[in-house]
Order: structure tokens, then sequence, then C-alpha cells
């Protein structure tokens, strides 16, 4: 069966060029999560032995194949054209909330996302699909894509030292202008945003790439420090021995060797907290979930997928392919896997089919060599992609009844709290209790279902015994 029979083409009116060009496209808006996912992941993963820059690599190679493995699914199994890699959002939950805010070892993290993953697994071959849908309150589904958008810009600017800390409001605007990398990053950003804004294909990767070199400029020229996790001495091989010798100090160096980070999540089922995982195991299970389900059916807008009736047909075949990349991830040693909505952009270059995905797959295997080149990336090139991707997930408001008080107060309370409370799960529990209990003050505790009443009362008794001291 060759290629053409073996994915439809002909039946989805597209041909293998086209396929080919819509999956480098969908790679190129997405190849950030290359640089981004170990950023933000080797802040909170340590591993005895290795420094950070060869933890940073063996994450990288890590997010590589997770990629892999789940777009080939998508490709082979679901034959759509998304492109699948770790969820931006649930990267810097698993990092700065379950590992860096709760205490929770990095390898008890990985093991609640390996979980999640068979439970993902379990709940799509079932097909609980509609039934979890429907439980759950439509403002909040809505407003999660924004919630994590702002959370994401709020962290993005605190590591590009935009946002600083300060004793008497807790944050504050940075000295901007009187700190290069500050600077670099905010114009970096400015750069992306005009990019993005005027539908330049790999806005992102340019963004970064650029300031990257706009800032290496700077540094070589004495500018600026080597602000990025390259070490001093790696720095001035650089610096004064030329690019050709620092990058053949990288090649010899680079950690391609990622078995100290694989399995890990292993070590990580023994000795845990049986409530405190679960609500991790469920906080990645709902958000993976419905950011999955919002991101089909928003891509499918754009191929024309959906019928009549708004659905995705066979839809558990693609949220297949993101709970079995999501296990294999956790196995390999990143967080969650979800599909990418920049997949949109491949869409709109013609990819209709598997084929796409499968494009999308080989790129990600072809960047493995390039691994060695990631550290030399700054901090604030890097971090630019979280303030870029934190304001296109705000898109997604214009589905939220701003008008209805029950609407308006549960999107409001999930969107603003994930930043306020530096986590994505407060911000959920913030939006699924307003709900019922709005509605029901309105007097239309008809719409509401039972389940979310019991999901309610669980969320009320969960965070009285956290905040009162009880538990963690």
């Amino acid at each position: 069966m060759g290629i053409t029979d073996r994915f439809d083409l002909d039946g989805h009116g597209s041909d293998v060029r086209t396929e080919a060009i819509a999956g480098v496209t969908t790679f190129l808006a997405m190849a950030y999560i290359i640089v981004v996912n170990p950023a933000i992941l080797s802040a909170a993963i340590q591993i005895d032995g290795f420094d950070e820059i060869q933890v940073f690599q063996m994450i990288a190679m890590a997010t590589i194949l997770a990629s892999v493995v789940a777009t080939v699914v998508m490709a082979f199994y679901a034959n759509r054209p998304f492109g699948l890699a770790p969820g931006m959002g649930l990267n810097a939950f698993f990092a700065f909330t379950v590992v860096i805010a709760l205490g929770i070892p990095w390898q008890t993290a990985l093991a609640a996302v390996f979980v999640e993953g068979i439970l993902f697994i379990l709940l799509t071959a079932v097909g609980a699909r509609e039934y979890i849908i429907n439980l759950f309150p439509k403002p909040v589904k809505y407003a999660v894509g924004a919630g994590i958008g702002a959370f994401l810009l709020f962290i993005g600017l605190q590591e590009m030292q935009v946002i600083v800390g300060y004793e008497g409001t807790l944050v504050e605007l940075g000295d901007v202008a009187a700190t290069p990398g500050a600077l670099l990053g905010v114009l970096g950003v400015l750069f992306t945003l005009i990019l993005w804004a005027r539908g330049v294909t790999g806005s992102i990767v340019i963004g970064i790439l650029t300031t990257a070199a706009a800032g290496w400029v700077a540094a070589i020229a004495g500018l600026t420090a080597p602000e990025n996790v390259v070490d001093d001495g790696l720095y001035f091989t650089f610096a004064e021995e030329g690019i050709a010798a620092g990058i053949v100090q990288l090649i010899t160096t680079v950690q391609f060797d990622f078995t100290p980070l694989a399995g890990a999540f292993l070590d990580g089922l023994a000795d845990i907290d049986p409530l405190t995982f679960t609500f991790v195991v469920f906080t990645f299970l709902f958000v993976d979930f419905f950011d999955t389900a919002g991101t089909l059916i928003g891509v499918s807008q754009f191929g024309d997928f959906l019928d009549e009736e708004g659905e995705l047909p066979e839809m558990d075949k693609p949220l297949m392919a993101d709970a079995v990349g999501t296990t294999v991830g956790a196995m390999l040693g990143t967080s969650t896997v979800t599909t990418y909505i920049e997949s949109s952009t491949g869409v709109e270059e013609g990819g209709r089919t598997g084929l796409t995905a499968l494009v999308v797959a080989a790129c990600f295997l072809l960047a493995i060599p390039f691994i060695a080149l990631v550290p030399l990336l700054p901090e604030y090139a890097s971090f630019l992609a979280l303030v870029v991707v934190g304001v296109m997930m705000f898109q997604g408001v214009v589905d939220i009844k701003w008008d209805h008080p029950a609407w308006a107060i549960s999107a409001t309370l999930t969107i603003l709290v994930m930043p306020l409370a530096y986590s994505i799960a407060d911000g959920l529990a913030a939006g699924i209790v307003a709900f019922p209990i709005i509605k029901a003050a309105m007097g239309e505790n008809d719409d509401v279902h039972p389940g979310q009443w019991v999901l309610a009362v669980l969320i009320i008794t969960y965070y009285v015994l956290q905040t009162g001291g009880f538990i963690l």
C-alpha cells in the first residue's frame, strides 16, 4: 500500500507535496518546545552527577522522542494532521507548582503524569469523553486556555526580569531599560508578536533565534553578560576562540544519553501521599483532557473536519494519541503531552491527513543532532515564547458568555486565580466551585449537573484540609 492509499490523500483532496509543506509548517510553528520545555522542567529536575546543561539536554531528548511517538500514533492511528508535544502550561504546572511550590519530588511528579496517561487511555478506550466533558462547567472549559495563558505570561515576564519581586506589593515592573536581558526580551517579544500578527510561519522560532543572536552579539561585544545556561568557560571559548571552537566544545560535551532521566517515574511511585498524589493526577488529567479536546475542535474548524453537529468524527482516536504520548513521555522523563494549537498553521497550508503529522514527527527526529546548540539560547530568548503563547491563548475568551453572571464569575476566577495563586489547579478549582453556587443563587439549579455539585464538595473539602494545615 502506497503513501497515497495509506493516508487516503485522494479522499481528502490532498497530495504528498501539500502534506509535506503542511508538516514542515506545523513543525516550525511548534519547534520552540524543544527549547522551552527543557528550560521550564530543568528548573525542577536535578540529577546527581550531571550539571545543568546535561540535564537540559536530557530533557530536550525526552521532549523530542515523546513528541515523535505521540505524533506517529496520530499519523497512523487517527490519520489527522495534528502535531503533539509536551504541553505549555502543563509543564509549568509540573515544575513550578507540583515540584517547586508543593515540594513534591520530580520523580513523583513524573509518576503522576504516567498514571494520568494510563487513566487517559482507559477513559478514551471506554468512550467516557462525552460524560467527562459534560461534567465540567462550560465557562471553565472555555476559560482554561486563557487562564493558562495568563500563568505563562506571568512566568515568562518574571523569568525575563520584566516583572520582579517587591515586598510592598509582591511584584512590580523591573528596571527593564537598565537590565540588558530584560530589554532584549521585551524587544524579542514585540518582534515575535509582530511576526505572528502578520501571519509569518514559524514566528516564535524566528523570534527566539533572532533575540538569541542579538544577545550573543551584545555579549561578545562586551555590552552584556552571557545570561543563559552556558557556563562561563564555554562562553569565553566562544568569545575568545571563536564560534567554531565553541561549537566543537558543545558537541563534544553533549549529553545524548538520557537514561538517568528515563524510567525515573518508577522511583516516584514509591512513598507517595495518596491525597496529594490523587489531586495532582486529577489536575493533569483535567487540564490535558480539555485542553486537547478544545484544541482538536478549534484546529478542526480550519480544516472543515467537523460534522453538522460540530463534533469531530472518531475523536477518540486523536485523544488516544494524546494519551499514549503522555504515558510514553512520562516514562522518558517529560511532562504531559498534548495536541498543539499550532497545528492550525499546517492545516491552513492544506494538511488534511496523518501524512502531515508524520512529516512533523520526522522533523522532530531531524532536530536531535542540534540539541548540542540548544544551550546557546539565552534564557530571555527562550522564555519570550511563554509570553507570546500566553497572549495567543487568550483568543478563547470570545466563547465565554460574559453577560451571564455564573459564566462571568466562574470564567474570571478560573483565569485570574491561576497566575495570582501561581497554580493552574487552584484556578480550575475556583471556577468549578463557583459555577454551581452562582447558578443556584440565580435560581438555575436545574441547569447544574449533580456531578458538578459532588465535584465542588470534594474540592472544597480538599482546600479546607490543605489551607487548614491538615495535609501538605
